[in-house]
């Protein structure tokens, strides 16, 4: 955790949780793929991968601006061949209890994966499924749009501003702002330190839920 965070110890009505590299760590298994693919396509690889990660496969392929590529068929093998290798997906350390600790209704997660390949990374990762999980198919402008949190904050019932976000890529980062929502970046699947102006957690081994008497609830430091 930094220091004077003011995210800690404030009553929030949800928490709102991108999924991959904020509550799991599917980084080996997602490179893996997309290397094979950017070799495949000429793409110079390390240039290339910093780059995927929070965003939707089909808007990373559109990224590259390849000539006569069909998008959606790239973007569909990627899916395809991801929900085959869950090999290495583990939780983040502490994230399958700390969700398990949190009132069903006041957490969802929000993820630019399609949903079974959501549904197979939790799973391996020993992670829950929560009641709402917005995924790529659910919207039509995924992030840095905001559209994903919005959506899942209208789900369980609240405004966004009165929604926690959990995120780790700068894509995701960028979502969360534009949404209005207070931020906190998990830093620990990220092997160079993330330089943000945001509350920042290593792990959820450090924190804790407490509910208040009208129901919200807040982030405590351990």
């Amino acid at each position: 955790m930094s220091a004077h965070d003011t995210v800690f110890n404030t009553p929030y009505r949800a928490f709102l949780f991108d999924m991959d590299g904020t509550v799991l760590n599917s980084i080996a298994a997602a490179e893996r793929i997309w290397t094979t693919w950017a070799l495949r396509h000429g793409i110079d690889v390390p240039s290339f991968l910093p780059t995927i990660h929070g965003a939707r496969a089909i808007d990373t392929v559109n990224r590259q601006g390849l000539p006569g590529v069909d998008a959606e068929a790239e973007a569909a093998w990627v899916t395809q061949a991801e929900v085959e290798d869950v090999e290495g997906i583990v939780e983040v350390s502490g994230a399958a209890q700390f969700l398990k600790s949190l009132p069903a209704r006041q957490w969802a997660i929000v993820t630019s994966a399609p949903r079974e390949l959501a549904l197979r990374r939790m799973a391996a990762a020993g992670i829950a499924e929560p009641e709402v999980l917005v995924t790529a198919q659910d919207v039509s402008a995924g992030k840095p749009d905001p559209a994903g949190y919005l959506l899942a904050a209208k789900r369980l019932g609240f405004d966004v501003t009165d929604c926690l976000i959990f995120e780790d890529a700068s894509v995701g980062i960028q979502a969360a702002e534009a949404s209005g929502a207070d931020l906190v970046v998990i830093t620990s699947t990220h092997p160079h330190p993330i330089q943000t102006p945001h509350a920042t957690l290593a792990s959820y081994d450090s924190v804790s839920v407490e509910t208040d008497p009208d129901g919200r609830i807040r982030l405590n430091p351990i």
